[in-house]
């Protein structure tokens, strides 16, 4: 060998020799992609009696203010079924509502929400690989495809996709997606989506007071979660939650606590649980017609 071709030889070696084992992980395996859009298309899935499917709208609506979408009747599901359905999009947080007119459909009623993303096949498979369990497989609605999947814990959640891609404004506050679980699950829940989303631990607090989910002199655990979908709050507990904790699905975030609740009750809702401190916040639940259950809070000023 030359002596030009051994220095380049030596320079390569030196070269391998200098990266990391990290350095080589990074060159070898680029980050996963991410397929969130946007927490405002984050949408709880309210299913409500038919009969009351306009109250529920029109409660929802005076209470948080926003826009609806026009409402129709559809087959969402793979099945034969029939719905009402429509969008609420208000400043706080997007609910799609169902008001089925026939037998709903499993696994269909027991989704949390449904989340947009930016590739549905991708999705899913990552969703899969990240420990969730597909309810049902993938499927077309009649303005794009949809799945449910099965997080650890029993957390069910809807993926969707649509043909046309929507444009919903940003949201002024951004809902939580609250979480009820065991110390059973709550671990290989939080490992799951985190891998999934993207997703940061923002806080993890194993000593807040019970008094948070209605269970005064015990102990419960609070993980806060950010990613692209948004906001998630995981309550750890033993599980024996006095209603109305664990049907709230969704948490959302006000500028004024006691003026959101004079609407809502003016709007035909009823408060369940009356403002109290929980977690630097005054949190409330709130029943609107129809049954949805929601917690609703104002952060403490700093």
């Amino acid at each position: 060998m030359t002596r030009p071709k051994k220095n380049i030889a030596l320079l390569i070696a030196t070269a391998c020799l200098a990266m990391t084992p990290a350095a080589i992980a990074r060159t070898a395996a680029p980050a996963a992609p991410d397929y969130a859009v946007g927490p405002q298309y984050d949408t709880t899935h309210v299913y409500v009696p038919a009969d009351q499917f306009d109250a529920f709208v029109t409660s929802f609506s005076a209470t948080f203010g926003g826009t609806t979408s026009k409402q129709g009747e559809f087959q969402v599901t793979p099945t034969p079924s029939l719905t009402k359905s429509q969008l609420v999009l208000t400043p706080a947080g997007t609910v799609s509502v169902f008001g089925f007119k026939t037998p709903i459909p499993a696994p269909f009623g027991d989704e949390r929400n449904g989340y947009l993303v930016t590739d549905m096949d991708a999705a899913v498979s990552a969703a899969v690989k990240h420990g969730a369990t597909r309810l049902i497989t993938t499927f077309p609605d009649p303005i794009g495809r949809d799945a449910v999947v099965q997080w650890p814990g029993g957390v069910n959640m809807q993926i969707y996709w649509h043909t046309a891609k929507p444009s919903y404004a940003p949201l002024v506050t951004v809902p939580e997606n609250r979480v009820y679980l065991t110390s059973d699950a709550a671990d290989a829940f939080v490992k799951s989506w985190v891998g999934y989303a993207h997703a940061r631990i923002t806080a993890d607090d194993r000593n807040v007071p019970g008094d948070e989910i209605g269970q005064p002199g015990k102990t419960v655990r609070r993980i806060a979660i950010q990613s692209g979908y948004g906001k998630m709050l995981v309550l750890v507990s033993d599980g024996q939650l006095p209603w109305p904790y664990g049907r709230d699905m969704t948490g959302y975030q006000v500028d004024d606590l006691g003026a959101t609740l004079t609407k809502a009750t003016a709007a035909g809702a009823q408060v369940l649980v009356t403002p109290h401190a929980a977690g630097g916040r005054q949190s409330a639940m709130v029943s609107f017609p129809g049954g949805y259950i929601a917690e609703v809070h104002q952060n403490a000023a700093r």
